[in-house]
């Protein structure tokens, strides 16, 4: 299982990586692992705002459909459209294959989130 030390990670295995007030939420290689092979991804669109804790994403993989949580709460600037030509990228290379971009509401919500030290602790 690959965790990069520069990402936040959740416990419901999403990663942000931060840059200024835009935070880019991806799903962890334990999660795409455990999900298996992801054929689909409905991603919300731009300009929806989403909270902290709220499904904002769908991923269908041969297994099963699985929601993803946002970290945090704030608006939806970017997604990730490559992905729903692609969707197999998630698993080839999770930690580049971001799904949205969010811009923060409230960067303290950050704080709630786990180092990557931490994070791998959850997953053994």
């Amino acid at each position: 299982m690959k965790v990069l030390s520069e990402l936040k990670y959740s416990e419901s295995h999403e990663w942000v990586k931060v840059e200024g007030n835009k935070a880019y939420i991806g799903i962890t290689d334990y999660a795409q692992d455990h999900l298996g092979d992801v054929v689909y991804v409905d991603l919300p669109e731009v300009d929806t705002e989403i909270e902290a804790g709220g499904q904002c994403i769908v991923l269908e993989s041969v297994k099963a459909a699985s929601e993803v949580f946002s970290p945090l709460s704030g608006m939806v600037v970017e997604i990730n459209e490559s992905l729903s030509d692609n969707p197999s990228f998630i698993n080839e290379s999770p930690y580049e294959a971001w799904l949205i971009a969010v811009e923060m509401s409230d960067p303290s919500e950050l704080s709630g989130l786990m180092s990557a030290e931490d994070y791998e602790k959850i997953c053994d």
